[in-house]
C-alpha cells in the first residue's frame, strides 16, 4: 500500500524515524508525458521555447525530441536537483538568465502556483518573449486540490499500517526498549497526525483558499491583470492526486476516464501579451 501511495517510512535506528515522502519518477514521468501530448500542437513549429521550472527536465527532453530548441531553468535547491536528464540553468526563481525577446514559447508545468511574485514573474515572461511570442501553462486545478486533500487521509492510514511493526514490543519491557517503543510511537503519531491537517501546496493561501486559487477562472482574472489574453485554454483530462494514489497501476486511460467524472487534475492555458 505504501508503495501505491507512493510513501516510505523509515527506522533508522532504534530511537529514530525517518518519515520521508518519495514521489515516484515514474509515475510523475508518465504524467507530464500525457500532459505534454495533450498541448503539444499548440507549440509552433521549430519554435525556441522557454521551460520554466523545468524539474528533472524530462519535459525539456522530449520537446527537443519532437525538433524544438529548448532552454530550460530551474531554481539550484529544487527537489529534482539530483535526477536531471536534461541541461538545465540554474537560476534564482525570480530573474531570467535569458536576453530579451530571446524566445518564442515560455512554457510551464505545474509551476506558477508556487511563484510568490507573479507579477514579476509575468513581467519576466513578457521581456524574454519575441514579437509574436506565446505562453503555454499547465497547472493544477481545484478539482486537484480537493481530491488530494481527501486522499491525504488514505496516506495517514497507509503510513501508520507500514510503521505497526515498528509498535509493538521486540523483547522484554526493558529501559531501552521502552524508550525505543516510546520514540517510536511519538514520531509515528505525530507524522499521522500531520498528514490529516494537510498543508498548502502553493505560494499562496491554504488549503481550503486553494480551491479557489487554483480554479481556471483565479487564473484567468490573474493573466488579464498582468497584461496576457488567454487564446486557448481547457482541461488536460487526466486524473491524479498529490498522493500519487495508485501510482502506475492506474494506467492513463482509465485516468483519462475518470477525469469525465472527478474533474481534470490540471488546465492549460496559453496566452499571449497584449498593450
Amino acid at each position: 500500500m505504501m508503495a501505491v501511495l507512493g510513501y516510505t517510512a523509515r527506522f533508522i535506528s532504534s530511537n529514530e524515524v525517518d518519515c520521508t515522502a518519495v514521489l515516484s519518477l515514474d509515475h510523475l514521468d508518465a504524467i507530464r508525458g500525457a500532459e505534454l501530448d495533450k498541448i503539444a500542437s499548440l507549440f509552433p513549429a521549430g519554435a525556441r521555447i522557454l521551460e520554466l521550472g523545468a524539474g528533472t527536465g524530462k519535459q525539456a527532453l522530449e520537446l527537443q525530441r519532437r525538433g524544438f530548441e529548448v532552454t530550460a531553468v530551474e531554481i539550484a535547491d529544487s527537489n529534482y536537483a539530483a535526477h536531471r536528464v536534461f541541461p538545465i540553468k540554474d537560476y534564482d526563481g525570480r530573474t531570467i538568465p535569458l536576453a530579451d525577446a530571446s524566445v518564442d514559447v515560455v512554457f510551464s508545468s505545474n509551476v506558477l502556483e508556487h511563484v510568490a511574485d507573479l507579477s514579476r514573474m509575468h513581467a519576466e515572461i513578457r521581456r524574454v518573449l519575441a514579437p509574436g511570442g506565446a505562453c503555454i501553462h499547465v497547472l493544477p486545478t481545484h478539482t486537484w486540490r480537493f481530491w488530494t486533500t481527501l486522499t491525504s487521509y488514505l496516506e495517514a492510514i497507509s503510513f501508520f499500517g507500514s510503521s505497526v511493526p515498528q509498535l509493538v514490543p521486540r523483547s522484554a519491557p526493558r529501559a531501552t526498549e521502552m524508550r525505543r517503543l516510546g520514540a517510536a510511537w511519538y514520531r509515528t503519531s505525530r507524522h499521522t497526525v500531520g498528514l490529516c491537517l494537510p498543508r498548502r501546496h502553493g505560494a499562496r493561501g491554504n488549503v481550503i483558499s486553494e480551491l479557489w486559487l487554483f480554479h481556471p477562472r483565479w487564473w484567468r482574472r490573474n493573466f488579464k491583470d498582468n497584461g496576457f489574453a488567454v487564446v486557448n485554454d481547457g482541461p488536460v483530462g487526466l486524473f491524479y492526486t498529490g498522493e500519487v494514489l495508485l501510482g502506475l497501476r492506474l494506467g492513463l486511460a482509465k485516468r483519462k476516464r475518470l477525469a469525465h467524472v472527478l474533474g481534470s487534475s490540471c488546465h492549460f492555458f496559453k496566452l499571449v501579451p497584449v498593450r
